[in-house]
């Protein structure tokens, strides 16, 4: 997991005499208690040991908190300060900023929130403001999604994303513009060819998938091994091409990815869903490793939201799917994917056993053969989004849900209106109209994330200009 980096300056009065009388047995020890205050919550901290209370104090705060890098800043106005003062050190700062003060009637701290808060306002600097003390817990329960957010906003510019392949089965929802991305994403776009990924995976032996071939069969609840599509050599080829695909990433510096593979690779050579499975989870054969948001059927938006949603849970995996049925009468919607998902969800455990024993490797239907990864994911929070463009500018659906078990007697009703085609599906009831999805969402896919993390993607929005629309 990984923190936000948030830096802290508590602002005082600057003059004198009501520094010495008044406010300073008010302002410091208060100082003290945000500082210990916030090192307890999940964030890297960054503060000054002192007040700043003039020009000078403040730029000198200011210079060594962008020195170390912080992605949020808090500005802390327990006490009345000059609201000049304030705007001077957030302005200098240039971050997404949570004022904060207390509820105290001793401190003059609402005044002094308000006047700096409303300075910001007229010169229309976001920001957002938080009014209680510190013992009631709620200071971190209204700043960390911000924080989160910020430290995404923050991490995504200089990313760069890697797509394999071109349009998918005309699925035009997962093209985009690169020049869009760079200019409000700040992000970087890699074009590389799919046979790239063949082309080097035909040049590895067997020997070098020996360790995840392997590791697979020791795991995975089975292997649906058959004399046609699903062969060890054609789950052989899959690893590799899953390997093939990790070489790539590491020398062209990608960050997140998507990948065509339909209809190209999985009519004529083999399917990409090792790599689905593998590539945003946080481990392989090798052992631990970092999450790679990586999308299907070259969805870059899709990919975009993935990593939008690793990055303010600090790293958790993503999920990737269809948004492929709706059961009006559980309230749950169906995602599915062409023929994997990130395994994690298999069991939601950093220990890879423990979600791998939940995994089949079924063979696919796709003219290429391979094995698809076929589970239920496992129970538990989740936050559902989606980057999608309306005449060109970009609106995220958010939906919060609980990924549930469906009955046997649901599960076995979905099996059989889908046949043959048998896939990794996760079933999350949501509270959200189906109408109003149906009338909004911008996408036959869908991207999510364990846990809750509506407030997160919100102030994400708000931070890149983008409509947030929480369909709750």
């Amino acid at each position: 997991m990984t923190y936000p980096k948030v830096g802290l300056i508590t602002f005082g009065d600057e003059r004198a005499h009501e520094w010495a009388k008044v406010f300073k047995n008010l302002t410091e020890p208060r100082h003290r208690q945000a500082i210990d205050y916030l090192k307890t919550l999940p964030i890297e901290l960054c503060a000054d040991e002192n007040v700043a209370r003039t020009k000078q104090d403040i730029d000198g705060q200011v210079d060594r908190l962008r020195a170390a890098n912080v992605e949020a800043f808090v500005a802390h106005v327990p006490c009345w300060t000059a609201p000049n003062l304030v705007v001077r050190g957030v302005q200098r700062m240039n971050l997404p900023t949570a004022l904060v003060s207390n509820a105290s009637p001793a401190t003059h701290g609402t005044v002094g929130l308000l006047g700096a808060a409303g300075a910001l306002a007229q010169i229309g600097y976001p920001h957002l403001r938080v009014r209680q003390d510190f013992e009631t817990g709620k200071v971190g329960e209204k700043t960390l999604p911000l924080f989160r957010a910020a430290s995404a906003v923050k991490q995504l510019r200089g990313e760069v994303f890697g797509l394999f392949g071109g349009r998918s089965l005309g699925i035009d929802t997962g093209t985009f513009d690169p020049m869009q991305w760079r200019e409000q994403f700040g992000i970087d776009v890699e074009h590389i060819d799919q046979l790239e990924i063949i082309r080097r995976a035909e040049k590895m032996s067997e020997d070098q998938s020996a360790e995840m071939m392997a590791w697979l069969t020791k795991n995975v609840a089975s292997i649906g091994y058959n004399d046609q599509g699903l062969t060890p050599a054609k789950l052989s080829f899959q690893v590799r091409c899953y390997l093939a695909t990790k070489q790539i990433i590491e020398e062209k510096g990608l960050d997140f990815g998507a990948i065509k593979c339909m209809p190209d690779l999985s009519n004529n050579f083999v399917p990409q869903c090792i790599s689905a499975a593998f590539m945003p989870s946080p481990y392989d054969a090798a052992g631990s490793k970092p999450v790679f948001s990586f999308a299907c059927e070259a969805d870059g938006d899709g990919a975009l939201s993935m990593e939008i949603l690793k990055l303010v849970s600090g790293g958790l995996p993503p999920f990737f799917g269809d948004l492929s049925y709706l059961n009006e009468s559980t309230h749950t919607l169906y995602l599915p994917n062409c023929g994997a998902v990130c395994s994690w969800y298999a069991g939601r455990s950093n220990n890879p056993a423990d979600n791998l024993k939940n995994i089949e490797l079924r063979p696919a239907i796709r003219p290429g053969g391979g094995a698809i990864t076929y589970f239920k994911a496992a129970p538990g929070a989740m936050t559902l989004a989606r980057l999608y463009r309306k005449a060109g500018a970009y609106t995220m659906a958010i939906i919060p849900g609980e990924a549930v078990e469906p009955t046997q007697d649901e599960y076995a009703a979905f099996v059989a209106a889908r046949g043959k085609h048998q896939l990794p599906t996760a079933f999350v009831k949501v509270t959200a109209d189906f109408d109003d999805i149906i009338q909004e969402f911008g996408s036959n896919h869908i991207s999510g994330i364990a846990g809750a993390f509506v407030n997160e993607l919100v102030h994400v929005c708000e931070l890149l200009n983008i409509e947030a629309v929480v369909l709750d």
